[in-house]
């Protein structure tokens, strides 16, 4: 075997012989050997100093506590770590941590708690001589942490830069926990990554890899911006890129945010170099110790100055006031408020400018000086205005958003307004400044709207506080005094021509709940008996998060347009034919649709019992549906509830619906239950109107015992609306109508109490094209618990509310229990 095959052998001397294989060493094998030999005399000399400077600290600790001379102190750690059977190295770091209480002894007293664990969950199958191994094993363990740390600490705080701290993390602390390579990146004030120290990686890597633009995403970035460890066990399968990438396509990534006081002033990257498995909280709690060890070093980092560059300025708040005071906006500047244990716990209103606003109309000596959460106590929920805050501080990224609502709570009555933010960090302080919209730029605003859209009868209502704001020509335009209440969007139906309630709802559906602009006409109906023809237009604000905040719109006046159209309407001849054809349609539709379902309902009166039904026919006018309703007081005192739909459209489908509707109203009278009713009811289908098909659910309420019986036929069940909750009644079987020539329908009995509410719908009401009709009827549920004053009102929400776009008509019948 050739010298060339054995380059270690270190401690080998000119002319002598390899040890093992007894040959020469070549001059390249005695070079490396000599090479080898001084790495490990350096290693050794660096831990035998580090290790005395522990000692030495020890001692010190000793010396205050005891009262007694160095060399005294000296003698008693000896003698105490001969007792406790350790190195003195080993019980000089168990002495700080006991003195320190800080992180590093948390993480130690973490291994230790493991390992006694360990101990007392010893097995009883007579291997106690291997248990004894595995504590002494886990004891070793944990005092090697104990004193990795304690040496990393050491040789952090002696280290000359950052990249000396590297170094000390990777060699005392990171390679016994099969660690590869670290890297230590700073946050600048814009979001910017600086790689400032790195061990394990080549140079030309490191190199590569000293600057990472704002918003680029790395490995590093996700330490910063969830603001949480994040541990990786492949860096392959994140897909992101980082340094080393290539090195350790593979391996395990780590990055850690390095922070104190609630400010990130960096990230803390270990890479490993195969995939790595789950740690135990131990290891976890000894990366994030190390990482507030770099925090403590990148606190007094400084960028250095590029060439061309003159002295990197850093504004404190002091500057940052003269700054604000400058501004044409209203500015806070905050400064970070810590907790006992130098936690961010808040932040000071160190200084307010002269156009500052505040939304409570307190005075600005009133908010200067005092905590963000105790001048606005509900900014860290409403608005999460103390969140973005607290996020700005905490990475140095700025946040910007429009129509944020702020939220302030004063002699605790809640306080909303609408405002533009912008929050940036500048050194150790925060630039908050908001533009709120006051009474004067709101009404200026809603003057442009009106002018805009009409120049009549502007108005503005907030959905959230519920403040509505009319100008004066929308109460001329009303009929109503100036001092009188405005009326809300939701009533605008009861203002206006029962005829145009569908148009009036529509326009409500599109606004509201679509959340786009909308517009209709109808016929207002004013208190002096006047009629007016009007045209409405308004479009929705939203916030940050999508909510519907506002709605602004106009009133005008178009009954003079109206009579021209009809006047101009009349003279025009060669359309009369396709007029008049249109109207005959419209008619024929209409009274067909009357026939069917009366406009208006006889309100049933039944003791201790509301009943209310609504009918809105298709979107299309000529598009005559079949679905139908009925609810009808019967000779032996029990009420008929019932909804049914006739598949198809069209007369064949409508005059089928008349059929089943009147057979089952008369077939009730006989006292028959549901099921039985809906057995001959498909008998009715099947044969007498040439074999069509249709869903129903029938029920007969017993207003004495309160309790419904009730059986389905294809049908979708009834829905209960009990206190803040809402579900559909359990299924019971019951085939559709007319499929068969004779079918059995089960049935069911609900007990009723005093506020439920029972609703009985057709499919017109919740169905989608694109969505399963049972997520169809989760969405009801949610839309149906906001239970109103009034049986009518909770009908007119459902309609105003429903999200079905299938163009098909709904039938809706709702009984409420008094």
């Amino acid at each position: 075997m050739s010298g060339s095959e054995h380059p270690g052998g270190g401690g080998v001397r000119r002319g002598e012989s390899d040890p093992v294989g007894m040959t020469p060493l070549s001059p390249v094998g005695r070079l490396a050997a000599t090479v080898d030999r001084l790495s490990r005399e350096v290693r050794a000399a660096q831990a035998e100093a580090e290790g005395r400077a522990l000692v030495e600290l020890a001692k010190g600790i000793l010396v205050a506590r005891l009262g007694c001379g160095p060399a005294e102190a000296a003698r008693q750690l000896a003698e105490l770590a001969e007792q406790s059977r350790a190195t003195p190295l080993e019980f000089a770091v168990d002495v700080i941590n006991q003195a320190a209480r800080d992180r590093m002894s948390e993480v130690t007293a973490a291994f230790l708690a493991a390992t006694a664990a360990v101990r007392t969950t010893a097995p009883e199958d007579g291997t106690e001589g291997a248990q004894g191994a595995g504590d002494s094993d886990a004891e070793a363990a944990a005092e090697s942490a104990a004193v990795r740390l304690r040496a990393a600490e050491s040789g952090a705080l002696a280290a000359d830069d950052t990249q000396a701290v590297a170094d000390a993390l990777l060699e005392q602390a990171l390679r016994p926990l099969g660690a590869v390579a670290v890297a230590i990146w700073a946050a600048g004030y814009d979001g910017s990554l600086t790689l400032v120290g790195s061990a394990g990686f080549p140079p030309a890597e490191a190199a590569r890899w000293r600057y990472v633009p704002p918003d680029v995403a790395t490995v590093a970035r996700c330490g910063l911006t969830e603001r949480a460890g994040q541990w990786f066990a492949s860096l392959a399968r994140t897909g992101l890129p980082s340094v080393g990438r290539h090195q350790y396509p593979d391996g395990g990534r780590v990055a850690v945010p390095a922070g104190t006081g609630g400010r990130i002033h960096g990230v803390l990257e270990i890479a490993w170099p195969a995939p790595l498995a789950p740690q135990p909280p131990q290891v976890v709690r000894q990366v994030e110790a190390l990482a507030e060890l770099c925090a403590h070093t990148l606190e007094s980092y400084t960028p250095p100055r590029e060439p061309g560059q003159g002295p990197r300025v850093v504004p404190d708040a002091v500057e940052l006031m003269d700054l604000a005071d400058g501004l044409h906006d209203p500015a806070l500047v905050l400064v970070p408020h810590l907790d006992a244990a130098g936690h961010l716990a808040d932040f000071r209103i160190q200084h307010v400018n002269n156009r500052f606003m505040d939304p409570a109309g307190r005075p600005r000596a009133v908010v200067g000086g005092a905590l963000l959460l105790e001048a606005y106590p509900m900014a860290a929920g409403d608005s999460e205005l103390f969140q973005n805050v607290e996020r700005v501080y905490a990475t140095g990224e700025p946040f910007r958003a429009r129509h944020m609502n702020l939220t302030a709570l004063v002699d605790q009555v809640p306080l909303s307004a609408v405002a533009d933010i912008s929050v940036s960090r500048h050194g150790n302080a925060v630039l908050l400044i908001w533009r709120i919209e006051d009474e004067t730029a709101r009404l200026a605003s809603l003057l442009q709207h009106a002018q805009r859209l009409g120049r009549i009868g502007g108005f503005e209502e907030n959905l959230l506080t519920g403040e509505i704001t009319w100008n004066g020509q929308l109460f001329d335009l009303y009929g109503r005094p100036h001092t009188s209440t405005p009326v809300p969007l939701e009533e605008l139906a009861a203002h206006a021509h029962p005829d145009d309630a569908v148009a009036i709802g529509r326009f409500l559906r599109t606004l509201l709940h679509h959340r786009r602009p909308a517009s209709a006409a109808f016929r207002l109906r004013r208190p002096d008996g006047v009629t007016r023809h009007v045209r409405v237009v308004a479009e929705p604000v939203l916030d940050t998060d999508d909510r519907l905040l506002l709605v602004r719109g106009a009133c005008q006046d178009i009954s003079a347009q109206h009579w021209t159209e009809v006047a101009l309407a009349a003279t025009r001849d060669q359309l009369a034919q396709t007029e008049q054809q249109a109207v005959e349609r419209a008619r024929l539709t209409l009274q067909l649709q009357h026939a069917i379902m009366p406009p208006a309902q006889t309100p049933l009166r039944v003791p201790d019992l509301q009943v209310a039904v609504r009918y809105r026919p298709a979107e299309t006018e000529q598009l005559v549906g079949g679905d139908w309703y009925d609810a009808v007081m019967l000779p032996s005192g029990r009420v008929l509830l019932c909804v049914g739909d006739v598949a198809g459209h069209g007369i064949e489908a409508a005059t089928s619906m008349v059929v089943l509707r009147n057979a089952l109203r008369g077939l009730a009278v006989t006292g028959a239950g549901p099921g039985q009713l809906l057995s001959w009811l498909n008998i009715v289908a099947h044969h007498l109107t040439g074999g069509v098909t249709a869903t129903a659910v029938c029920g007969l309420y017993d207003p004495s015992r309160r309790t419904l019986r009730w059986a389905r036929a294809g049908h979708l069940p009834p829905v209960l609306v009990r206190g803040p909750g809402a579900a559909p009644l359990p299924l019971v079987k019951g085939m559709l109508l007319g499929a068969v020539a004779e079918a059995v329908y089960e049935e069911a009995e609900a007990e009723l109490a005093a506020g439920d509410t029972l609703l009985m719908y057709t499919d017109g009401l919740i169905e989608r094209r694109d969505r399963p009709v049972e997520e169809a009827l989760t969405q009801l549920l949610s839309t149906v618990r906001p239970t109103p004053n009034t049986l009518d009102q909770h009908l007119d929400r459902l309609l105003t509310y429903s999200r079905s776009d299938t163009d098909d008509d709904t039938c809706l019948v709702g009984i409420r229990v008094g």
